[in-house]
């Protein structure tokens, strides 16, 4: 005995295909209702139809339409009208599910933490560009302190002259043409331009990733909570991973070499952007990522599943465990 269904009927019939009961439903003329059926079915829950049946019939065995097993029956399929309430719900449920994504905090945070880090090795390559382009007509200038002020003086600038003033060092015994001075200029803008849009662009991130993860960019600032979360795909996923996986999120390379070749594992991966194990002795810095990313994994379970945001108190606890760290190992171990 079989009982068939999909997300209008049911029905029930022996193994003959004769059919012994029918139970329809007549609410497919309400949009809504027919996309809270659909999503139902979708997620194959069985539907009230079924229930009704098998109260009936407890030994038949459930099968939605199409299922192979099924044997041949005059299954009580939708009719016309029902078929064309069934595409106005699926363009609605269609629509619905656009904007459910675009509001999704998660794959916000990806496209502009993505745009950023483009923008961000654009800027270095260009930025890069404009050192070596000043440096031919002044080898004695030096932009190490001040690398990122050298666009804005040549902006400020109206001539190499001027720049060199500005520089406070001396001129070349031969300079740019007009229109070959107009041209660094022009790449200084451009240089200036992108600067102020990367800016403005990370601290889109900043505020995205403080909304949408409080506590973790309580302790690792929203920046690197924003990143540990595109890199897991998801605030969802991201909570339900072990503290060894979000220690080394984003030294995947490193780990699968590990494993091929059996080198030393990594001991942290974007997590080392954090200043308490970037600027840590490199014989701590493992110790540290260890004890961060434990701490971490507890941060975003509260932003996911609804716990106590974090404050100022609890990450001046996890400070002074790093300090704690630091004041134990002030030496690196004897090999």
């Amino acid at each position: 005995m079989w009982l068939w269904y999909d997300w209008r009927a049911a029905a029930v019939a022996d193994d003959r295909g004769n059919i012994l009961d029918i139970d329809e439903w007549s609410g497919w003329g309400d949009l809504d209702r027919l996309c809270a059926r659909l999503d139902m079915v979708s997620h194959q829950a069985i539907t009230p139809e079924v229930e009704v049946l098998l109260s009936r019939f407890p030994d038949a065995q459930v099968r939605i339409h199409g299922d192979p097993d099924l044997p041949d029956a005059d299954w009580p399929l939708p009719s016309i009208e029902a078929l064309q309430c069934l595409d106005k719900a699926a363009i609605l449920i269609s629509k619905r599910g656009v904007d459910a994504a675009a509001g999704d905090p998660d794959r916000r945070l990806e496209h502009i933490l993505r745009a950023s880090d483009e923008l961000r090795a654009a800027y270095i390559t260009i930025e890069g560009r404009l050192v070596e382009w000043v440096g031919l007509f002044l080898p004695e200038a030096r932009f190490e302190q001040d690398r990122a002020g050298l666009a804005a003086s040549v902006v400020d600038s109206n001539n190499l002259e001027e720049l060199a003033q500005v520089l406070e060092i001396g001129m070349p015994e031969r300079g740019p043409t007009d229109m070959e001075w107009d041209s660094l200029a022009d790449w200084a803008t451009s240089v200036c331009e992108i600067k102020n849009r990367l800016e403005t662009m990370e601290e889109v991130v900043r505020e995205l990733g403080a909304n949408h993860l409080p506590s973790l960019s309580a302790l690792l600032g929203p920046i690197l909570a924003s990143r540990l979360c595109v890199e897991a795909h998801g605030r969802a996923r991201l909570a339900r991973l072990p503290a060894g996986t979000m220690q080394i999120l984003g030294a995947e390379k490193a780990f699968f070499n590990h494993l091929k070749t059996g080198a030393p594992p990594p001991k942290h991966g974007h997590i080392f952007m954090h200043p308490w194990v970037s600027r840590s002795p490199r014989w701590i810095r493992g110790k540290i990522s260890r004890m961060l990313a434990a701490k971490a994994t507890i941060a975003v379970r509260c932003d996911e599943f609804g716990g106590q945001l974090w404050d100022e108190e609890a990450i001046a606890v996890i400070a002074d465990k790093v300090e704690f760290i630091r004041e134990e190992y002030p030496y690196p171990p004897q090999r």
